[in-house]
């Protein structure tokens, strides 16, 4: 009989959290440490010192031999170099020492890791740096120190760098606002983050089979499947024993290493699945999502499986994404998108939500481009994501009280005329919208759930954009209530002014439909369809002023980041392309050519006895005409590889990797998975979509 995991005796066994800080720190380190986490000061050497030999100590108690600091460069996974404890005495023994120093500040070499162009390979010089507000913990016996990651010259080389910058910054300007509310017990505001995480399961010996699932992570080939998701059969439907069995020891891996895991449920896709957390402060929740996706595809090898984060590993069928469900609360516990049940604090309310609207309309830009990447192009806008084109959901009741603030009219719902005076605004309920799953973002209660993450993608980024752009906003409407004689005329005014320019960007209806295609450029609102042309917008004039106004992001590591991207998507499709032609070219031709024989003999042996062979000739002739076009096709794929790579300006490459390259790939594509379904199934060189998806 299997062990009983006791949850609450287990949570967080692993994790140097402030309950374990408490029980091994003296008083007055744990009160100057709960300092540094609450209001982000730096924290005194000497006490670094104390915290160092305690972490160390629990840490070689929970087996660990080894330290590292974990830190998320722009690969967009982790990384981490491990240095033990062990220090020589000089007469052949050791001892185990960790001081504040080698706590707070790592040297990892910078030159492997991209920088657009901010190192060059011969300046090597790196710097991590600790992240007190995330906590440590231990994992294969080493110690894991949650760090920012810098250059010797001082500009941010990883993706949560600028995630505290901005997370700072929003909480100085919102603290603004709630002074003007009357609110002087709040010290900081959190951006807050809940991140449900897609993704699929296939057995690793089919897996193993893929060259394309190996490579790139997805299917480069597949005809579909004669049964897919259109029973919806799959979707919160009973789950299977293997999958379950895998779901709760990822659970309890998780929940040792302190990781708040909630929901777990098969999604739409046959062989997908989804797992939720419960919200934790941005840095927090993306430090753990990294730690989620690493568990997840570690785990899964121990069941004999694969676990696939790609956005669209199977075509024809749902991809992956990630919700980013981002709110913002005080550490006096208020959650500042909930309505609240007074008229005072829907004014405060309504105040950040049009603050919001603004930021999403002014850089939707920016937003876009946060969530863009050569595998969540596949999904934006495919009848299963939202659209490329960012709008917001905020349901009928707010669109009616948002309507009705702007024309000055009566609610609609019947309740008192009112314009936004503190005693004037009429009281309206927390549940005030439905569901929309076709819109990018949707206003879901007291959150807003930005649905175009991909699955693979490190949430860092599109939360530091939605801080940067919101504090913006935030800024903004306090420069303006600040100086004003009548707070609520002002309030009144502000927030109308900012409905009209900006209502645009709220659109309630089926974000699928081409209709909304239309009525969006009537709008004048961006469709970037792909992530080529999304990158520009990170060093648009108005984008570039936004991140450096803050301190976010400076100018250079602005241009370093689209150089990365650009330079990013280009060895991804080349990667692919490179695959796709091998594949076609030493696999499917000759099995088809195979097959091709086959039949050939097969129509010659009836020949030879009289008998007319109309449907070997037929089929002879189809795939014959295939097979030269697939022939062709991997001719012309091969050749555009060649141009692109011979491209040198970064931009135009990625460019052609888009428009030539891409194009190439999906042709090549085409006449293949046509080719499947004509070639005898003991012919195929690698398993199907029907042995992938419905044999796990």
């Amino acid at each position: 009989m299997a062990e009983h995991f006791n949850v609450v005796e287990q949570f967080g066994i692993d994790v140097f959290n402030e309950e374990t800080m408490k029980q091994r720190l003296p008083k007055n380190v744990f009160k100057a440490l709960k300092k540094t986490i609450a209001e982000g000061k730096e924290l005194d050497s000497s006490i670094a010192d104390v915290v160092a030999s305690a972490m160390k100590d629990w840490a070689i108690e929970k087996g660990a031999t080894h330290y590292t600091h974990w830190f998320q460069p722009m690969t967009g996974i982790t990384a981490e170099k491990h240095d033990s404890f062990i220090s020589p005495m000089g007469d052949g023994t050791v001892i185990m020492e960790f001081s504040g120093k080698e706590l707070i500040k790592g040297e990892p070499d910078a030159s492997s890791f991209p920088s657009g162009g901010i190192r060059a390979t011969f300046e090597a010089r790196g710097y991590t740096a600790w992240d007190p507000t995330s906590y440590a913990f231990v994992k294969g016996g080493s110690l894991y120190i949650p760090t920012a990651f810098y250059s010797y010259s001082g500009e941010a080389l990883d993706k949560k760098t600028p995630l505290l910058r901005s997370m700072d910054v929003v909480s100085d300007a919102a603290l603004r606002i709630l002074k003007l509310f009357g609110n002087t017990t709040a010290k900081r505001v959190v951006a807050t983050v809940g991140a449900e995480q897609e993704y699929f399961l296939v057995n690793k010996a089919t897996y193993d089979k893929r060259k394309d699932l190996i490579f790139t992570g997805r299917t480069l080939f597949g005809a579909p499947a004669p049964k897919g998701q259109e029973l919806d059969d799959h979707y919160f439907g009973t789950i299977k024993d293997r999958v379950a069995s895998y779901m709760k020891d990822l659970d309890e891996h998780m929940w040792k290493l302190g990781i708040t895991s909630k929901t777990k449920h098969n999604e739409v896709a046959p062989a997908q699945h989804e797992n939720a957390p419960i919200f934790a402060p941005a840095n927090l929740a993306t430090d753990q999502n990294q730690l989620t996706m690493e568990l997840m595809k570690k785990i899964a090898l121990e069941h004999g499986l694969v676990c696939l984060l790609h956005e669209k590993p199977f075509a024809g069928i749902n991809g992956s994404g990630k919700h980013d469900n981002w709110s913002l609360s005080t550490d006096d516990g208020q959650n500042l998108l909930d309505p609240g049940k007074s008229p005072m604090e829907n004014a405060q309310f309504l105040t950040f939500l049009v603050a919001i609207i603004k930021a999403v309309d002014e850089y939707s830009d920016l937003l876009r481009l946060s969530v863009a990447s050569a595998g969540n192009d596949h999904r934006l806008g495919a009848n299963e994501a939202p659209p490329a084109i960012i709008s917001i959901f905020l349901g009928e009741e707010l669109e009616n009280v948002i309507e009705a603030l702007e024309e000055g009219k009566e609610y609609t719902s019947g309740r008192e005329m009112f314009n936004v005076g503190v005693s004037s605004l009429p009281n309206f309920p927390k549940d005030t919208t439905d569901r929309n799953r076709t819109s990018p973002f949707a206003f879901t209660g007291n959150k807003f759930e930005f649905r175009s993450a991909g699955s693979s993608l490190n949430i860092a980024g599109p939360n530091t954009v939605l801080n940067t752009i919101v504090a913006n906003s935030l800024s903004e409407f306090a420069d303006v209530l600040e100086k004003a004689d009548d707070f609520n005329a002002a309030l009144h005014d502000l927030l109308v002014k900012n409905i009209k320019q900006h209502k645009r960007v709220i659109f309630n209806g089926n974000g699928y439909g081409a209709e909304w295609l239309v009525e969006a450029e009537k709008r004048g609102l961006p469709n970037l369809k792909t992530t080529v042309d999304a990158i520009p917008a990170l060093t648009a004039e108005k984008n570039v002023k936004v991140f450096t106004k803050f301190g976010v992001y400076s100018e250079v590591e602005l241009h370093a980041r689209q150089e990365i991207n650009y330079e990013n998507y280009s060895k991804i499709i080349n990667i692919e392309a490179l695959t796709t032609s091998d594949m076609a070219k030493t696999e499917i031709l000759p099995a088809v050519m195979k097959f091709s024989k086959d039949v050939c003999d097969m129509a010659a042996s009836k020949k030879a006895l009289g008998i007319e062979p109309v449907v070997e000739t037929e089929l002879a002739n189809k795939t014959n005409t295939l097979t030269i076009s697939l022939n062709e096709k991997i001719d012309a794929l091969n050749a555009a590889i060649v141009k692109a790579q011979g491209v040198s300006d970064y931009a135009e490459q990625a460019k052609a990797y888009c428009d030539d390259v891409f194009v190439a790939m999906q042709s090549l594509r085409a006449v293949a998975d046509e080719l499947e379904t004509i070639v005898g199934e003991e012919y195929w060189p690698f398993p199907t979509y029907d042995e992938l998806l419905f044999n796990v």
